[in-house]
């Protein structure tokens, strides 16, 4: 299985890994940090031919240029274990870019119908699998007190590689095209 995705810059990446640190420290939470890099995600699916994927991502890499998303607020999508999660306000530029993704991914992979542009909601994850109900009260609490208005600096594309029960970095795509 794999993620595309975009990392989070280096700032971004260390309010929201502080952010997820306090949930873990308040509440135990950790289930998210099975991926280390905070990131916004495309599309998960799985394909045999990583290598093909890894080139048309390099195209799309090569001819996008970075652009900023910005987010607000809090989310959750309910359910037994509800994630919690920082939405990503969509725009032209990012629903470009996903499109882009679903489009030259659609002969290699097979996806997820969550990431479907209709139904597709980006966002950062700040807890998921190891939450309950009962915890989304005080944990939604604790959240409440800072503000989620984050600007983004969408720069690269990447591919997250699930191994065990983590997903880790398999390559990384800088955004290099021209506005």
């Amino acid at each position: 299985m794999y993620a595309i995705t975009s990392l989070l810059n280096p700032g971004n990446a260390k309010r929201i890994n502080r952010i997820v640190k306090g949930l873990e420290t308040r509440f135990a939470l950790d289930d998210v940090q099975d991926t280390p890099d905070p990131h916004l995600t495309y599309l998960l699916a799985s394909t045999r031919r990583l290598s093909d994927l890894k080139a048309l991502l390099q195209e799309v890499a090569a001819t996008t240029a970075p652009f900023s998303a910005y987010t607000t607020g809090l989310g959750v999508f309910p359910g037994e274990n509800p994630v919690i999660y920082v939405p990503v306000l969509r725009s032209n530029d990012l629903n470009l870019l996903h499109q882009r993704v679903l489009d030259v991914t659609a002969p290699l992979c097979r996806a997820s119908g969550n990431y479907s542009p209709d139904r597709w909601l980006p966002h950062l994850s700040l807890a998921l699998h190891d939450t309950t109900p009962d915890l989304l009260g005080p944990v939604l609490g604790y959240l409440n007190k800072e503000t989620y208005n984050l600007r983004l600096n969408v720069n690269n594309l990447a591919i997250l590689c699930k191994k065990g029960d983590q997903f880790l970095r398999e390559e990384v795509f800088e955004l290099t095209g021209k506005p």
